[in-house]
Formats: C-alpha cells, structure tokens, sequence
C-alpha cells in the first residue's frame, strides 16, 4: 500500500471512530476542530509509541483543550493506543472515555483536561521536573483553543516561558475566533511580545502543520496559530 493509500485509509477509518461517538454533539464542533492539528503531530511528529507511553525519553502532549476531544480519541485508536471497540462507550459512567481526557483511565494521555486554563502550566512543570532530574530532550506540545487564552494562568505561563527560553516547548492554538474579547494585533502578537518564535498556518492543511511543526526555534518555545474556520464561514465560529 502508497502513502496515499494509506492517507486514504487512515481518513476513513479516523471518520468512522468518530461516528462511533455520539451524545455529545454540543462539543463536536471543538473537537472537529483539532481533528488536523492532532492527527499530524501523531501521524509524523511525535516520538511515541503504545509501547513508551512510559518512557522518560518520550515525547509528551497535552489536550488542554480538553471539552469535546472524540477526535482525540480516534486518534489515539487509529495508532493503537487504545483499542478501537471502546469508542462507542463514550461518555458512557464506566467508560474508560470520558467527555473530557481522564488520566487515571488511559495511561497515553498525559493529564485529565477540560477544566481550561491548566495544559500550558502542568508542561512547564512537567519539562522543569525533568530538567530537575537532568533529563533534557523529550519535547512537550500543548494544544490550546483561542478562547482559552482568557484564562490568567496561560498569561502568566506564556510569559514565564518565554522569558526563560523554553526551545523543548511547543503550542498549537486553535483559531476559531471563540475569545470573547479578541486579539488585537493577533494572537501571535501576545506570544511575540514574551519571547516566542510564532507560526502561523491553516489548520487543515496538513503540509503547513508539518512544516510548521518541524520549524526550528532554538531557545526560544514555538507558538503555531492554526487558523480553523466552521463550515460555514462565518466569522464568529464555534470554540
């Protein structure tokens, strides 16, 4: 089989997980929009496997944007982290997958999330604990949405990444232009101003996430804005 073959398949089999998952369709429109973001960095870029999901040496991700993640979690089964036959107990009381990440059910996910505000400051505590431990290496990339950014805590977390040069730590913000008060300049102008290398990309085109994400930013932590518009293209869109 091609890679294109390949590509084909994996989109197929990623679209019938999700319809595996029903009951929560009040947060399927944020899920849908981290579906690229994610499958890429899983597909071509991140150093683990089902086998090191307890290796120090592994590479960590961290779904801050953690309310509607079913494309997570197909995600997670497509590459044999979890097993395929439990996607129809979403959001079911003993389901091991909850509407939002719990990480005392599912060893590959790195924290429980929904609650916003925490993946940014749990990865700088998670690359400083390493640090502490002299491990250097393993790469840490939080998936944020826009409107998230109200949150104080990544105020504070931006700014104290930036300002100690934290090359080990990645972010990819999902633009559906959900803040509540918006962005003037951009959201890339918040990350600039502390210290950040910025990107900016579609976040459905797969070839700009890729080079996006391999782009090198040494010294310095890398913010990628993926800009996600709804079907319908307005401009105010779902978070």
């Amino acid at each position: 089989m091609n890679s294109i073959e390949q590509k084909m398949k994996d989109r197929q089999n990623i679209l019938k997980y999700l319809s595996l998952m029903t009951g929560d369709e009040k947060h399927e429109p944020s899920s849908i929009s981290t579906l690229d973001a994610i499958w890429v960095l899983y597909d071509q870029i991140l150093k683990i496997t089902p086998e090191t999901v307890s290796d120090e040496m592994r590479d960590r991700f961290f779904l801050s944007k953690g309310h509607g993640p079913m494309a997570y979690y197909a995600i997670l089964a497509l590459k044999g982290f979890i097993n395929p036959e439990i996607l129809s107990t979403y959001g079911n009381y003993d389901s091991p997958l909850g509407y939002h990440p719990d990480r005392t059910k599912l060893d590959c996910i790195e924290i429980s999330s929904g609650s916003l505000g925490h993946g940014l400051p749990i990865a700088i505590g998670s690359l400083l604990a390493l640090r502490a431990r002299n491990i250097r290496g393993p790469a840490h990339w939080v998936l944020l949405g826009d409107a998230e950014l109200d949150e104080g805590s990544n105020f504070e977390a931006i700014a104290f990444a930036g300002r100690n040069g934290y090359a080990e730590l990645n972010t990819i913000i999902i633009d559906n232009d959900s803040a509540t008060l918006g962005w003037p300049g951009g959201i890339g102008k918040r990350f600039s101003i502390e210290g950040w290398e910025v990107s900016e990309v579609d976040g459905r085109d797969h070839e700009q996430l890729y080079r996006a994400y391999c782009k090198e930013h040494p010294q310095k932590p890398h913010a990628i804005i993926a800009n996600v518009e709804t079907k319908s293209g307005s401009s105010r869109r779902q978070i």
